[in-house]
C-alpha cells in the first residue's frame, strides 16, 4: 500500500542488469539535503511501529492493527504542506474523510456490486479532489486507501467500530510523533497540477484524470476479478496509483512499467524472505520494518524500487495473517499487470493528453521560474532590501523535478525515437545547469557584500542589474518561442556576474532542442 510520491522516479527503466546496477546506485547516492530522506524514513518506523505497538496493547485484533498502521503510514507520508500548521489541520481532517468512508467499505463489503460501484465513485472523488491542492491530494489517497484496506483485510459492518477506533488511535500516535516526538522541517511540495488554475470543465487536470482512472479502474475491476474472485483488488490498487503525480500518457505508461519492474523483484526478494518467515512474529516484525525504512527513502528517487519494498512487505503481511503461498505472489503479479493494461488503455483513450503537451507545460514553469529569480537578483543588487533571489531559486527544485518526470517517458532507456531522446536530455542538461547557476546566484547575492558602498562595489551592482535584465530577456523570448540574443561579453570575474554569464549562455543554447521539431537531430553545443 504505497504512500504518495512528491518528486521524481527515476526508478528501474530496462530489464539490463547494467541499467539496474546504475538504478541502484543512484537511488544510494542521489542528493539528501540535511538528510532529510533518512530522518524522514528512520520517523515513519518509529510513528508506525509506535501505532501498531499502541493497537495491539490496547488488545485489537491483527486486521485493527494492520489497518491502524496503514493509516499511520498515510498520516506520516502524504500530509505534505508547506507549514505546520497547516499539516496539523490536514491531519486532523483525515479520521473525517476516512471513517466515514470505512463505514461505507465494510457495510456493502457483502454486496458486491454496490462495493464496487462504491469503490469506483470513492476512486473518482480521490482523485478529483487534486483539485484542492495538496490538502485534497493528502485526503483523496486516504479515503481511496481506507476503501482499499477493507477489500484486502476482506472485514464486514461488525467490525466497523474496532477498525474505527484503530485509525483514531493510530492517527492520534502518528500525530504525537510528527509533532511532538520528532518535528521534521520540510522542503517545498511538488507544485501543482499544469493548467489547474485556468482550464475549465473536462480540461480541468484533475476532472480529467478523475475521469482516465476511474476508467482505468472499472477495466482493472472488471478484468481482475475475471483473474480472481478474491484479490481482484491488487488490479484497482495498481491502475489507481500509477495515476498519481502523472499528467501525461508516457508518464502514465512509464509509471506503469515501473510498477511491474519493482513488483516482479519485489516478488524475487518476497520468495526469499517472506516465505521462509512464514509469519514467525520475532523475525517478521524488523523484516517488516526495513521495507517501511525502504518505502519511504526510496520513494522520492525510485517508483520501481518503492514498489519492491511495498511487494515485500505485502508477502510479510500475507504471512501475519497464515495467507502467504507461492501462488499469491504470482497472482500478485498478474493483477498488477492488469492495473498497469487498464492505465495505459485509459490515458489512451479517454481524454487523452500527450507527453509533449505536458512537457512544455513543465517547461515553461520553469523557465518562468529563473525568470522570477533574475527578476529579484536584479532588485536586490539594486539596493532593495525586500527583494529575495532565494525564494524563487528554492521554488525552482521542485519545478525541475515535475519536468524530468514529465520528460520520464523520453528519456527512457527503451525509447525507440533516438532523435527525441536525445533532445530530451540535451533540455534536461541545460535546465540543470540553469537550476545551479541560480542558486549560486542566490547564495552570492545573499551573502555579505565585503564591496558595499566602493566604487568598484557599485559597478559591479550596475554591471548586475544589467545582466539580470539580460537573462530576463532571454527567457521570455524562449516562452515567446523567439531566439533569445547571444550572451554578452565575458565579464570580470565577479562570482555573480560569472553565474549570470552562465545563465546567459545556457538559455541561448537552449532555444534550439527546445524549438525545433521533435524529431530534428540534435547537434553538438
Amino acid at each position: 500500500m504505497p504512500p504518495t510520491i512528491p518528486g521524481p522516479q527515476p526508478g528501474v527503466t530496462s530489464c539490463d542488469p547494467k541499467e539496474r546496477r546504475t538504478a541502484v546506485k543512484r537511488m544510494f547516492v542521489a542528493p539528501d539535503p540535511g538528510l532529510f530522506r533518512l530522518r524522514n524514513s528512520t520517523r515513519a518506523v518509529l510513528g508506525i511501529g509506535l501505532a501498531v505497538t499502541t493497537t495491539a496493547l490496547a488488545g485489537f485484533p491483527l486486521t485493527a492493527c494492520l489497518t491502524g498502521g496503514l493509516a499511520a503510514l498515510l498520516a506520516l507520508f502524504t500530509v505534505t504542506d508547506t507549514t505546520v500548521r497547516a499539516q496539523a489541520v490536514t491531519t486532523a481532517l483525515l479520521p473525517a474523510v476516512g471513517l466515514p468512508v470505512l463505514a461505507l467499505a465494510t457495510a456493502l463489503h457483502a454486496q458486491p456490486l454496490a462495493r464496487d460501484a462504491a469503490f469506483l465513485a470513492v476512486a473518482f472523488a480521490g482523485v478529483w479532489a487534486r483539485r484542492w491542492g495538496v490538502r485534497g491530494n493528502t485526503l483523496g489517497i486516504f479515503a481511496f486507501m481506507t476503501y482499499f484496506v477493507v477489500q484486502f483485510l476482506r472485514t464486514g459492518t461488525e467490525q466497523f467500530p474496532v477498525l474505527a477506533a484503530a485509525v483514531t488511535l493510530s492517527l492520534a500516535v502518528a500525530a504525537l510523533t510528527r509533532f511532538v516526538l520528532w518535528p521534521l522541517d520540510r522542503s517545498s511540495p511538488p507544485p501543482a497540477l499544469p493548467g489547474e488554475r485556468d482550464a475549465p470543465g473536462l480540461r480541468r487536470v484533475s476532472l480529467r484524470l478523475a475521469c482516465q482512472t476511474t476508467a482505468a479502474c472499472a477495466f482493472a475491476l472488471g478484468v481482475g476479478q475475471a483473474v480472481s474472485a478474491e484479490r481482484w483488488y491488487w488490479a484497482v490498487g495498481a491502475a489507481w496509483w500509477i495515476f498519481v503525480n502523472t499528467a501525461s500518457r508516457g508518464e502514465t505508461l512509464v509509471r506503469g512499467f515501473r510498477r511491474v519492474a519493482g513488483t516482479v523483484l519485489g516478488i524475487g526478494a518476497g520468495m526469499l524472505v517472506a516465505l521462509p518467515l512464514d509469519g514467525a512474529l520475532p523475525a517478521t516484525v524488523p523484516a517488516a520494518a526495513v521495507c517501511v525504512f525502504l518505502i519511504f527513502y526510496t520513494a522520492p528517487v525510485s517508483y520501481s524500487w518503492m514498489m519492491f519494498a511495498v511487494t515485500v512487505l505485502v508477502g510479510l503481511l500475507y504471512g501475519l495473517m497464515g495467507l502467504l503461498h507461492p501462488g499469491l505472489f504470482a497472482l500478485r503479479l498478474t493483477e498488477t499487470a492488469v492495473g498497469a493494461l487498464g492505465a495505459g488503455l485509459a490515458v489512451a483513450l479517454v481524454l487523452p493528453v500527450t507527453t509533449h503537451a505536458a512537457t512544455v507545460d513543465w517547461i515553461h514553469r520553469t523557465l518562468e521560474c529563473v525568470r522570477e529569480c533574475a527578476v529579484q537578483a536584479g532588485r536586490r543588487a539594486a539596493g532593495d532590501p525586500a527583494a529575495d533571489p532565494a525564494r524563487p531559486a528554492a521554488e525552482l527544485a521542485p519545478l525541475l523535478a515535475r519536468a524530468r518526470m514529465a520528460l520520464a517517458p523520453l528519456l527512457h532507456p527503451l525509447n525507440p525515437l533516438r532523435a527525441r531522446q536525445a533532445r530530451a536530455r540535451r533540455i534536461m542538461a541545460l535546465l540543470d545547469e540553469c537550476a545551479v547557476r541560480v542558486r549560486a546566484l542566490a547564495d552570492e547575492l545573499a551573502a555579505p557584500g565585503s564591496e558595499a558602498g566602493t566604487e568598484a562595489g557599485t559597478a559591479r551592482n550596475v554591471g548586475v542589474v544589467a545582466a539580470c535584465a539580460r537573462v530576463e530577456t532571454a527567457v521570455m523570448a524562449l516562452l515567446a518561442s523567439a531566439e533569445p540574443p547571444p550572451p554578452a561579453a565575458e565579464p570580470d570575474p565577479h562570482p555573480a556576474l560569472v553565474q549570470l554569464h552562465g545563465l546567459e549562455a545556457a538559455l541561448a543554447r537552449l532555444a534550439a532542442p527546445l524549438h525545433a521539431s521533435p524529431d530534428a537531430p540534435v547537434t553538438a553545443a
